[in-house]
């Protein structure tokens, strides 16, 4: 089969398609056809060789790729024959998902409707499930006046449709005028361009004041403007992430002083929970199969191509999901 494989550590020019073994399951795996693979910030991370505790010991050369969506066509030993030919969403153990046949622990499986696209049920998957963990520990109620940052990105974009649903009045924040207008599509009452010297002051006319919530993926300078947007007494800023590569910079005395709380957030802790994770993920596909969210897909590449996928991504040039189709 054909796969994308990572020889060393480098530039995105270091992931080459190759023809390699096509996996087996063992006990409690199945084999699934990939028909669509989510591409994370992460693994260019990895790639680059800045994150490589990420491959958990794992030595050069790796497969890397998390997120799948395809068709099961093989069950390991004692399986259940009854999944072969299933649509489902699967996560592999953390590599082998940039791959024409993936193997996948069997109780990762989420069935995927028929009225949702393979590729469509990727961009909804992993990041449906951040999304609905950042609204419920945000607390956000309707009303709520929020802040997205890097909202054209995979998370953000549902964030915002999730946080619309819950009566939120949605600030989102992006770079560029068509990544505004997408967000201006998926509902957000205001966006801003946040290369902009004013576009806080722009956050804080558009609602007329300061802001209850702030969800924070960015850190650096633009977590920091974020955070002195919060309503005293009653902000909460929720960090999960700093894409900027420096952390959000906030001292105690300041939550204190003005009575602000900052939350850190990790998926990794839904994920830890296999069955809550396989719920929220079964909600997100039910509301994208009765027309209430929308997946974006902003960029699908080849896998001859995944050396672009990493580089549009690392360049900021995407929006919503990048996906690999082999």
């Amino acid at each position: 089969m054909r796969a994308v494989v990572l020889h060393e550590f480098g530039p995105p020019a270091h992931l080459r398609v190759a023809d390699v073994p096509t996996p087996v399951p063992a006990a409690g795996e199945v084999a699934v056809q990939v028909a669509a693979v989510g591409v994370q910030f992460l693994e260019t991370q990895v790639r680059a060789g800045t994150m490589r505790g990420a491959l958990g010991g794992a030595p050069l050369p790796v497969i890397l790729g998390k997120e799948i969506a395809g068709q099961v066509t093989e069950v390991g030993p004692g399986g259940d024959i009854s999944l072969i030919g299933a649509r489902v969403l699967a996560s592999t153990t953390g590599l082998g998902g940039y791959a024409e046949t993936a193997v996948v622990p069997a109780g990762s499986l989420v069935p995927v409707v028929d009225n949702v696209g393979l590729p469509e049920a990727v961009a909804l998957y992993r990041y449906g499930v951040t999304a609905q963990g950042l609204v419920g520990a945000a607390r956000v109620s309707a009303g709520d006046r929020v802040l997205v940052l890097a909202a054209a990105g995979a998370v953000g974009t549902i964030l915002v449709q999730l946080l619309k649903r819950a009566g939120a009045t949605v600030v989102a924040a992006a770079r560029g005028e068509r990544k505004l207008a997408l967000l201006r599509e998926l509902g957000a009452d205001h966006v801003v361009d946040y290369t902009l010297t004013n576009w806080a002051g722009q956050a804080r006319d558009a609602v007329g004041g300061s802001l209850d919530v702030v969800f924070d993926h960015v850190g650096g300078p633009l977590g920091r403007e974020s955070f002195e947007l919060l309503t005293p007494a009653s902000g909460r800023q929720i960090a999960f992430g700093f894409s900027s590569g420096t952390p959000l910079d906030v001292r105690p005395m300041e939550l204190v002083g003005r009575g602000l709380t900052l939350t850190g957030f990790s998926a990794g802790h839904l994920w830890s929970r296999p069955a809550l994770a396989r719920d929220l993920a079964t909600e997100v596909l039910q509301l994208a199969a009765a027309g209430q969210l929308t997946p974006v897909i902003g960029q699908r590449f080849p896998l001859e191509r995944a050396a672009d996928a990493h580089a549009a991504i690392e360049a900021r040039e995407t929006v919503g999901k990048t996906l690999l189709i082999p």
